[in-house]
């Protein structure tokens, strides 16, 4: 899988989070979730479409790729499983969910396998 810009992961979990409600995601979702101007909004699903990661059917409804969503799902896994490390670790739920943000993007495939493998061991033991 391509190395893409943290900036581009989190549009991509993003538009994958909103996905889950089953409505369709437009710009002004994404804009608002991530409290981005529409502009830069519209700048990066231009982006994201070029490189292959989203596309825009007719009714202006924003649609991972499967290239897209293989990322956005990677990423998305990387949150939830971070966040829970980390809360049960003690972290306050908000600093876990914003370390968890930071983390996700920069940790290695073989550090994040071996963390889910631990807390998956040792899941339920403090």
């Amino acid at each position: 899988m391509m190395k893409i810009q943290k900036s581009a992961e989190d549009y991509l979990e993003t538009i994958l989070m909103l996905s889950f409600s089953g409505e369709g995601v437009h710009s002004i979702n994404i804009a608002a979730a991530m409290n981005f101007s529409k502009p830069s909004v519209s700048i990066a699903m231009k982006k994201l479409r070029e490189n292959g990661y989203v596309t825009v059917d007719e009714e202006d409804h924003i649609h991972l790729t499967e290239s897209g969503k293989a990322i956005a799902e990677k990423i998305y896994e990387r949150h939830i499983v971070l966040t829970d490390m980390l809360t049960r670790l003690g972290v306050d739920a908000d600093t876990a969910r914003e370390d968890a943000c930071r983390i996700e993007h920069v940790i290695s495939d073989e550090s994040f396998a071996r963390i889910k493998e631990h807390f998956a061991v040792h899941a339920g033991q403090k």
